[in-house]
């Protein structure tokens, strides 16, 4: 195993570089933790590079184990002394193992294209931990692929970015997600491919539990706060409001995301027994 040196290593700028710019194509994604390191693993993922910690290697730690896997497994497996791979890891308190991992992007017609699709559409979610718990529940409730969106003037997290996988468990790494887009665009790519499109509103809509969810059909869900812009509210089939007891106006944008995600699959499941 390679031991690492130097700051200014080719290796440590990478890990830098995608820990402030992730790529948002989700092509080259940065793992931190052995949680999402084993997560990509089991997924089949390939490898660029992988660094872990001098200290986990000096006793029986699942960093170390996880690090000695990696290596039989044929991935270049770096030893970091534990001040540089502070600089090498994104957190606070470093992990432990980190690592480049490579994914196939996914296009946004390609997820809407499904004839079964049941598409997840996050408009304006800027908080990257909400955004990587919502696609996680996407994936749990039977979503086949997600878009990540942004209207004019605003956007959404970047959903390869550290804290989104983290926030996703691993769900990103799995799920085919295609982010970057500009929402018209994503709506007129639904349009064509004949879906569904329902979107989340504060008010007036139509209960979860007697929405028709059936055939292709895609959960328009806005970002904290405002929630969807009325233009996209508008460009919209249908509408759908969670019913909730007096005095609560509002749910974190990732809860509202699992009621309406699970209500359809309730709904499909049904249909198809």
């Amino acid at each position: 195993m390679r031991i690492l040196s130097g700051r200014q290593n080719q290796t440590v700028r990478l890990f830098r570089t995608l820990a402030t710019d992730a790529d948002v194509s989700g092509a080259r994604l940065l793992l931190d933790g052995a949680h999402l390191v084993e997560e990509a693993r089991t997924a089949g993922l390939s490898f660029e590079v992988a660094a872990v910690a001098s200290s986990r290697l000096a006793g029986d730690t699942e960093e170390g184990r996880l690090a000695l896997a990696l290596e039989r497994d044929g991935v270049e497996v770096l030893m970091a002394p534990d001040q540089l791979f502070a600089v090498l890891s994104p957190v606070k308190t470093p992990s432990g193992i980190v690592a480049i991992a490579s994914r196939t992007p996914v296009t946004a017609a390609g997820i809407c294209g499904d004839p079964h699709a049941l598409v997840l559409v996050a408009v304006d979610v800027q908080d990257p931990g909400n955004l990587g718990a919502v696609l996680r529940a996407a994936e749990a409730g039977g979503v086949t692929g997600a878009l990540v969106c942004g209207s004019a003037g605003r956007g959404s997290a970047n959903p390869f970015s550290w804290k989104a996988l983290r926030g996703s468990m691993g769900s990103v790494l799995r799920l085919p997600v295609a982010a970057g887009l500009d929402v018209t665009a994503a709506l007129d790519i639904l349009d064509s491919a004949g879906a569904r499109t329902v979107a989340a509103v504060a008010r007036d809509g139509i209960d979860p539990d007697t929405m028709d969810w059936i055939g292709r059909v895609a959960i328009v869900l806005g970002g904290e706060g405002p929630g969807l812009p009325d233009q996209v509210i508008s460009r919209c089939t249908a509408r759908v409001t969670i019913p909730m007891a007096p005095r609560v106006e509002s749910l974190n944008v990732a809860v509202a995301g699992a009621v309406l995600v699970y209500a359809a699959r309730r709904a499909r499941l049904g249909a198809s027994t």
